[in-house]
């Protein structure tokens, strides 16, 4: 890791995920070519998350296999990467100040600050054997207890709750996942793909609890035992895993007088209220039409499409941020994909039948497409990104009939 020494002022990334990857290889890509300089506070080269919770966790990827880049990839594209926590902005003297008190200059500031785990709020939520998954060292240190553990339990049964789940299971785990709502992904899909991912991990021989209030941890000598919900079952666990949602990283933001709601919020070009500082994300509050207004999206999609933006702005060639999102999670032999932005109101349109683990939910609004959701279907899922790019004209009653060929509507 390079360590800030020199005093040229170029463009400075704050986090070293995904976004802030993408945006220091789109910036070289597109031919900026001043001082670049990626600051991360984990050690060691950026990585992707996604595997942590799949194939890096069942030892199907090594650290090299989940790595971004290579080390030399940052040398040859004189990507000065500095391995240090950002404590505060100085906006006036357009300075990054560092834990140490060192600080690098900036012409350009770019936040990719991300977000972390939300804390468990219940006694015992210190307990050794208690888990998070966000980063390498969370995954490492699950690893190591997963293998002496037999009985697991799972708070949340989100896209981090259930690949776990998955994952523990095929190893032989004893697995209960502890879901609060009264559906599984209840924030992410429809009623009717929650109905069938529940029928599924079922099957798989997961115990799934819906309408399950978690309101402490037991243990004993100091590390978990259980589990304790609101009906006064207690579930006992070798050791838990958290995946109750993420709190934005805006904190640094913040305090330095950007404005915040709901993550940093930027205009359509990604942008701050600080002409000299721009953001993109999990952390960031941007205007989407999909949306309809700002919304802030947890997506390596996202953030690296809004990277690769930002980088053609910067160096001159911007437009505004439109792209469609997607998103993905792989469960057991299951492949979900997820194309727009639905909202629970929304109406839904089966074609296929779940029974194969072959099929895709059509969401409408006032008989207008917003989403697409597939269970290994690829190419309803690839046909969804391109009609939503544009005024997708496709109806309820064209995506419900298989004997519709869909691609037709690509003509039009």
């Amino acid at each position: 890791m390079s360590a800030a020494g020199t005093s040229e002022a170029g463009i400075v990334i704050v986090g070293a995920g995904q976004g802030g990857f993408q945006a220091a290889a789109s910036l070289r890509e597109a031919g900026y070519e001043g001082r670049l300089v990626l600051v991360g506070d984990e050690p060691g080269l950026p990585y992707q998350r996604p595997p942590l919770s799949k194939a890096y966790m069942k030892g199907e990827a090594g650290i090299e296999q989940i790595e971004l880049r290579a080390g030399a990839f940052y040398a040859d594209h004189r990507i000065e990467l500095v391995n240090a926590r950002a404590i505060a902005i100085d906006r006036e003297g357009r300075r990054l100040v560092l834990e140490g008190g060192e600080a690098l200059p900036y012409a350009h500031l770019i936040l990719a600050t991300g977000a972390r785990n939300r804390p468990l709020p219940v006694l015992g939520h210190d307990l050794a054997g208690v888990f998070y998954l966000r980063t390498r060292a969370d995954a490492d240190a699950l690893k190591d207890r997963l293998a002496a553990a037999r009985r697991v339990v799972v708070i949340g049964a989100g896209f981090i709750g259930l690949e776990f789940a998955a994952v523990a299971r095929a190893l032989g785990h004893e697995v209960t996942v502890l879901e609060g709502a009264s559906r599984v992904l209840a924030r992410a899909v429809s009623p009717e793909m929650s109905a069938f991912f529940a029928s599924a991990h079922a099957a798989m021989g997961t115990d799934l609890v819906l309408g399950a209030g978690v309101i402490g941890l037991e243990g004993e000598a100091g590390h978990v035992t259980g589990v304790a919900t609101g009906d006064g079952t207690v579930y006992p666990a070798d050791f838990v895993l958290v995946g109750i949602g993420v709190v934005p990283n805006v904190e640094l933001a913040a305090e330095a007088g950007l404005e915040v709601a709901n993550g940093i919020v930027v205009d359509t070009h990604l942008a701050t209220m600080d002409p000299a500082i721009s953001a993109l994300g999990d952390a960031v509050a941007y205007p989407s039409r999909f949306a309809g207004g700002n919304v802030r999206l947890e997506s390596v999609q996202n953030a690296a499409d809004q990277a690769r933006s930002l980088a053609h702005r910067l160096t001159g060639k911007g437009a505004p941020f439109d792209a469609v999102p997607w998103f993905w999670s792989d469960q057991a032999d299951l492949k979900l994909q997820i194309v727009g932005l639905a909202a629970a109101t929304d109406s839904a349109v089966l074609r296929g039948d779940p029974a194969s683990r072959r099929f895709s939910v059509f969401r409408f609004r006032d008989g207008v497409l917003t989403a697409i959701e597939s269970v290994n279907r690829p190419a309803d899922h690839m046909l969804g990104r391109r009609l939503l790019a544009g005024t997708p004209a496709i109806t309820p009653e064209q995506a419900g009939d298989e004997g519709f060929e869909l691609k037709t509507l690509l003509a039009k």
